[in-house]
Formats: C-alpha cells, sequence, structure tokens
C-alpha cells in the first residue's frame, strides 16, 4: 500500500500547463468577534492553485472550509494575509467569481430561463438581448435542461436544480468556479450522474474550480488536487494529496486501480485518525 500512495504522490496531475499562483492564499488567517471573545477560525494558510486547476478542500465541520471559499467570492475579508487572482488582492465579489451552493438558490417565481438570463443580464450588459438568449439557451443545452427552460424551480426535481445553478454560474464565465458541497444534497444516481456533467463541462470550458465536499471519493474522481484541513479553531493545511488518474475518467476505472484504494486509505486516515474530532 505504501508503495502505492509513493508513486501516487510522485505522478504529476492532468492540469493545464500555467503559472502556478493564478489564485492563491498568502499567509491567511480569520478571526470572528464572538460573546466569548475572539476565535480564530483560521492560521497560516498558504496555497497556490494553478489555472484550470480543479481542487477539492475536504475536512471536519468547523475546519475553515467555506471560509475559504468566502475569501475567493469575496464575500469575507481576510483578518491577515491576502487572497489574489492573477496576483490582484479579492476585495470585493465580482462576475470573475461564481459559486453553486448546495441549496440551489434560484428565485422560484423565476423560470429556469429567467434565473440564468438575470445572471447573464447583469454579468454582461452588452449582450444584446438575442445574444443573450442564445448563450442562455447554448448552458442550458449543455446541463441537458433546454427542454425545461419554461418550468419554474418548483416545477423540477432537486438534481434539475443543480442543473440549473451550474448553468447559471457557468453562463457567467468566470475565471473562477466555486462549488460549496453541491452534490451534498442529492441521491447517489443524481450525484454520480451531475459529477461526471460537471467533469465534462469543465474540460470544455476549463474554469479554475475549486470545491468543497465531505465525500473523498467524490473528491479522489474529480479533483487534481486534495487539500486536507486540519481541525478547527486556528485550522490549517494539514495535507495536500496530488490525484494522478488520467483525464477523462470515469469511476469504474479509477475504482480499479491501486492507487484509488491507497489515496482513499490515506484520505481516511488524515481525517478520521489524525484529525479526529474529539470526543467527550
Amino acid at each position: 500500500m505504501q508503495d502505492s500512495i509513493s508513486q501516487a504522490k510522485a505522478a504529476a496531475p492532468s492540469v493545464p500547463p500555467a503559472a502556478p499562483d493564478f489564485l492563491s492564499f498568502h499567509g491567511v488567517s480569520q478571526v470572528f468577534e464572538s460573546r466569548r471573545g475572539p476565535f480564530e477560525a483560521l492560521r497560516d494558510v498558504n496555497l497556490s492553485v494553478r489555472q484550470g486547476e480543479f481542487v477539492c478542500v475536504i475536512g471536519h465541520s468547523g475546519c475553515g472550509k467555506s471560509t475559504l471559499l468566502n475569501m475567493v467570492t469575496g464575500f469575507l475579508t481576510p483578518s491577515g494575509g491576502e487572497v489574489r487572482l492573477r496576483g490582484a488582492p479579492i476585495g470585493a465579489p465580482g462576475p470573475d467569481r461564481m459559486v453553486v451552493f448546495q441549496n440551489y438558490s434560484l428565485l422560484p417565481w423565476m423560470s429556469v430561463r429567467q434565473n440564468v438570463a438575470m445572471a447573464v443580464r447583469a454579468a454582461r450588459p452588452q449582450l444584446s438581448a438575442a445574444e443573450r438568449d442564445r448563450e442562455v439557451d447554448h448552458y442550458l443545452e449543455m446541463v441537458h435542461l433546454l427542454e425545461a427552460r419554461d418550468k419554474r424551480p418548483g416545477q423540477i426535481s432537486g438534481g434539475m436544480k443543480q442543473r440549473v445553478a451550474i448553468a447559471r454560474a457557468l453562463a457567467v464565465q468566470p475565471q473562477v468556479l466555486v462549488l460549496d458541497e453541491p452534490f451534498g444534497a442529492l441521491d447517489a444516481i443524481t450525484k454520480e450522474e451531475l459529477q461526471e456533467e460537471l467533469l465534462a463541462i469543465w474540460r470544455e470550458h476549463r474554469p479554475t474550480v475549486l470545491m468543497i465536499t465531505h465525500d473523498i471519493d467524490e473528491a479522489l474522481f474529480l479533483a487534481d488536487r486534495i487539500v486536507m484541513m486540519t481541525n478547527g479553531p486556528a485550522a490549517t493545511i494539514g495535507e495536500i494529496m496530488t490525484v494522478p488518474f488520467e483525464r477523462p475518467r470515469d469511476y469504474e476505472t479509477i475504482q480499479a486501480d491501486p492507487r484509488y484504494g491507497a489515496l482513499r486509505h490515506e484520505a481516511l486516515d488524515f481525517l478520521y485518525r489524525r484529525h479526529a474530532h474529539d470526543v467527550d
């Protein structure tokens, strides 16, 4: 098993050649004020993400995963250090960084098409109405929802709602796509289908992806690298695992690879032995 782990760590990730500091965290810390006084959520986080790379972040609840993503989207400013995109500090939300949440965040009184069109109109106002309609239909077709474009969120399934959310985010053409456990509320079959669709879309458009997940198998299937966080308070990056499997991927092929079991065991060991939550 140790040989398999060593081989996996030595293998180069399947990512496009690009500058290593496209998205970067430099000495990032975060302290929140609470009734009991200052609470240090993150301490000295340093990470460089290549352009077009797919990175998954895993760790126990309370380890600062969402805090990291909120810094990337610009919803939160670090207490210390900087988060930079293309060398410039991130100071506010912007259309170059789009987020997909677990709860879909669709407007229920709007149709599928209107939900996507609203985002395109806000981010790309230079488009004519005809151009905007073509863009919206293109991304809905990409997620196999063109026929459902006139339905409202209450008329479609959870998996379809998440497809709308992904189409909406991609239609803005962001440089960074932030995914906050987007498939966590879905059944296993729908989840696997959407994971495969997400990878197909990512291969075509190559946005830089930063994704939170609690699912190690999902991370091994999707990611180029897996960032494993230590427990909070004062959480930081404990280890970074390189995922060596060639792309395109399918579950059966990578799960048959002896390196898969070794990497999965290493991630489980990190989460549930070396950084297990204390039990009172």
